[in-house]
């Protein structure tokens, strides 16, 4: 048992490169990150006023992201749990909102709805969140959209939640960012998904992914299968993927170890062998708190006040702020 939580837990996702360190989010709009191997919690981000409704960590688990019932997605610093930045307003329906990050592309993606209960997939920049990349408006459906992100070969899978499809997109790295590829259609109602590691695929089959759908009474298996005749090893469509062993421990994480995911070959001649991660990491969004800037702030100020007594000292007459002789003129 893990307590901390003062109301129910509604979710928890390990991170993705850290060992037995679990993230969960609670009733009490808690985000608290876990050791599990101590059986305590080790950070908690408390800058959720609202319910909480979903989370997600980037590539390496530097950083995870929260939306919130009051319509504001924010980015957190996972070791600080200091939040870095936010987007107010990213959908503007009152209903759920779902995140996804991209992978190494180092983007997000949500899923929520305009105030016509359209839903809408939307493609954010963590260094540009004034505007999102590119909004795509889906269809009309009271359901919640869960996405799911194939770092292996960018495919963005996103399953609606009380409808029976499954729409998947092509992530590039331009416009339009998401491309629609195909859509798997079902009478039988989702209640919930979950895709299984690319390591549980069958590469003999050329099957690129494999998900499991929680029915009214069942679970679903899924397949997913690019049509070829060849009975070779398809490397384009399976790429080294994620080996399922840690980066690195807790311990070592919350010191400040920065690692991507360990990655191994899906070839079945190669028995599993681990691979190098070249995946080249997109330079850190540069985003400070805003007790950083204003500390940064008020140092200016104070050496600008210095800088013009030197001035005035030395006989020298200081021209005044842009804009307050226009200020001035009106005011008089």
């Amino acid at each position: 048992d893990l307590p901390g939580h003062g109301r129910k837990v509604a979710l928890c996702k390990f991170h993705p490169t850290a060992s037995n360190l679990l993230s969960s989010i609670g009733g009490d709009f808690l985000v608290k990150l876990w050791d599990i191997e101590q059986g305590k919690d080790v950070l908690t981000f408390d800058g959720n006023p609202e319910l909480i409704q979903d989370i997600a960590w980037n590539y390496t688990g530097s950083t995870f992201t929260t939306s919130c019932k009051d319509k504001v997605v924010r980015f957190v610093d996972a070791r600080s749990c200091e939040e870095i930045a936010s987007i107010k307003g990213a959908h503007d329906g009152a209903k759920s909102v779902k995140l996804a990050w991209m992978g190494a592309k180092d983007k997000v993606v949500s899923f929520g709805f305009t105030k016509q209960s359209q839903r809408q997939l939307r493609v954010w920049d963590p260094r540009a969140l004034e505007k999102p990349l590119s909004t795509t408006q889906i269809d009309q459906a009271a359901g919640v959209i869960m996405p799911f992100y194939d770092a292996d070969t960018d495919i963005l899978y996103a399953a609606g939640k009380g409808d029976g499809n499954i729409r998947y997109y092509e992530y590039v790295d331009s416009k339009p960012f998401a491309i629609p590829l195909s859509e798997y259609r079902s009478t039988v109602a989702c209640k919930g998904m979950a895709f299984l590691p690319k390591r549980a695929c069958d590469v003999t089959k050329c099957e690129t992914a494999r998900a499991l759908k929680l029915t009214g009474n069942t679970v679903e298996p899924l397949r997913f299968i690019v049509p070829r005749k060849s009975d070779a090893f398809q490397e384009d469509l399976y790429p080294p993927t994620f080996s399922g062993v840690p980066s690195h421990t807790a311990g070592e994480w919350l010191k400040g170890s920065e690692k991507p995911p360990r990655l191994c070959s899906l070839d079945p001649s190669s028995a599993g062998a681990e691979v190098a991660n070249t995946v080249q990491l997109a330079e850190a969004p540069v985003i400070k708190s805003k007790a950083a800037v204003e500390a940064e702030l008020a140092a200016a100020l104070k050496r600008i006040k210095l800088l013009e007594s030197c001035l005035a000292a030395a006989g020298v007459p200081v021209p005044p702020a842009e804009g307050s002789e226009t200020k001035a003129a009106a005011a008089n």
